[in-house]
């Protein structure tokens, strides 16, 4: 009997534990104000064109903020902004400066994945500051969402590129996030829509770095939160195998809600696959009772919506105009 209880009392604290590990509030680094510094560097895929970078600078300068580049911002090192070596010392060094308080990384691509066990993120934990990015920093969000802190998933320096008209959205809601400001949406109707209600922390990102992620200390435990993923110039049959990886590793079973943002450039096969990704993702989740939103604007796109990566959430789809609404 004395077995049984003791037995009893380590699965009550290992309950106890998961729920906490799960549902827990992460922390919420501080929002930037006027005169604070950014610093804009590169944890992936080689720069070659200045301009944006020298746009963005532009940009976030008119808000009142000062900007700091990394050393091997511009490095070149074939697919790579420099060395994983080099890469490395310009986040660390972001990371560990207590005057940054935010750190923007100039592009995605693939690389981060690289380096991200070899940062240290003690002064981090200590002086937390805002991560920015989406792509292959999706790799930091699910790394730091493990660690309990909060991402900002928004645009890049890069994505200065686009026309400035058709950023207007984009740069609106990534000031009103890095500042403070609330950030609810409105999405118009999708026919691929599945109705419902859900609340929970956002997670997600990029749908092709999240199933590379699987298996490593970085994958998120998806339990009682809305996953949300997005993805560019995949084939249709790929984007199939990385769903159903995702679902084969438990990522839908306990999950809450599920978000799709922009899904551009899709390739088809020149065997046609039969189905369009909504439909695949649909059939692939179709045994769960969770509400489904499509068409979200975020990701690889003209317009990139800002979103807070482990923030609370309460997402709505319904038949007309759906919601989702941020916890302050």
């Amino acid at each position: 009997m004395k077995y049984f209880k003791t037995l009893l009392y380590i699965a009550c604290i290992s309950m106890f534990h998961t729920t906490m590990a799960t549902s827990r509030e992460l922390i919420k680094p501080p929002y930037l104000q006027k005169g604070d510094t950014i610093a804009i560097v590169a944890p992936a895929g080689i720069l070659k064109n200045k301009e944006p970078i020298k746009e963005a600078i532009k940009l976030v300068e008119s808000w009142g903020l000062h900007v700091v580049l990394g050393k091997h911002l511009f490095g070149n090192n074939f697919h790579f902004s420099g060395t994983d070596k080099e890469r490395i010392e310009d986040f660390q060094s972001a990371l560990d400066a207590k005057n940054i308080k935010a750190i923007w990384c100039g592009r995605g691509g693939y690389g981060t994945v690289r380096i991200v066990d070899d940062l240290d993120f003690t002064e981090f934990k200590k002086h937390p500051k805002w991560i920015i990015g989406y792509s292959d920093i999706t790799v930091l969000h699910s790394h730091l969402h493990t660690l309990g802190f909060e991402t900002l998933h928004a645009m890049m320096p890069i994505n200065m590129k686009v026309d400035k008209k058709k950023r207007v959205k984009t740069v609106k809601t990534f000031k009103k996030a890095l500042f403070g400001k609330n950030i609810n949406y409105k999405i118009p109707t999708s026919n691929y829509n599945k109705i419902g209600e859900a609340k929970g922390q956002l997670i997600g990102g990029n749908l092709s770095i999240l199933q590379s992620l699987l298996g490593s200390i970085s994958s998120i435990d998806t339990k009682g939160k809305i996953l949300f993923i997005e993805d560019v110039g995949e084939y249709l049959y790929n984007i199939d195998r990385m769903v159903y990886a995702l679902k084969r590793s438990g990522y839908f079973k306990e999950c809450s809600g599920l978000i799709i943002g922009n899904m551009t450039n899709i390739k088809e096969n020149s065997t046609p696959f039969g189905q369009t990704f909504e439909e695949i993702i649909l059939e692939a989740t179709k045994e769960y009772n969770f509400p489904i939103l499509f068409d979200f604007p975020a990701g690889h796109d003209k317009t990139n919506k800002a979103i807070i990566l482990g923030r609370e959430i309460e997402m709505k789809v319904r038949k007309q105009k759906s919601t989702i609404t941020f916890a302050e």
